[in-house]
């Protein structure tokens, strides 16, 4: 007997949960792939599996920007805060949330573009979405002055008990703006 025929089968979901447990940041399935020397598209198969699993325990796989990673189930984040003793999550202002809703929505977005949107300045919410992890910088554009573009950041999700950014409801708009979004 050969001693690859004494290794046990790989069972894939149960390595990649493993391997995102000790993971300290989002990692993305072409690594996950290369870790295990699986294919890539077994990856994703397991993660699918993986995701089943986890819904009726504590913890989820959470997607963005490609990358995934194990998060704390959104409904227990009370209980987990409490138990590490850690203050509640911290509430967001009306302007927060705008801010938020058009950064994820329309998203990479410049400030001059969150600002045409909102009619207000927003230098000191972007100031408090940054700092709160909440936005996060993926580049500049090309035009004059090359304006920082903004993204949401992985702990958008978490804030939000949200597993993706497909989570997000639909943005339901007025007929005459439709056109403009696009």
């Amino acid at each position: 007997m050969s001693e690859s025929e004494n290794q046990p089968t790989l069972d894939v979901p149960a390595a990649l949960e493993a391997l995102l447990f000790v993971s300290a940041e989002p990692v993305a399935p072409a690594q996950l792939a290369l870790a295990l020397d699986i294919s890539t598209s077994a990856v994703e198969q397991g993660l699918m599996q993986l995701d089943g699993e986890l819904q009726t325990r504590g913890l989820r796989l959470q997607r963005h920007s490609g990358r995934v990673q194990l998060t704390t189930a959104p409904e227990l984040a009370e209980k987990v805060e409490f138990f590490l003793g850690l203050e509640a999550t911290s509430r967001l202002s009306r302007a927060a949330l705008e801010t938020l809703a058009i950064v994820a929505y329309r998203q990479p977005v410049t400030r001059p573009q969150i600002e045409e949107v909102r009619g207000v300045s927003s230098d000191g919410v972007m100031k408090s979405l940054l700092g709160k992890g909440l936005v996060q910088e993926v580049g500049r554009t090309e035009g004059p002055g090359r304006p920082i573009l903004y993204s949401t950041a992985p702990d958008f999700l978490q804030h939000f008990g949200l597993n993706s950014l497909m989570d997000l409801p639909p943005l339901n708009l007025p007929e005459e703006e439709n056109g403009e979004m696009n």
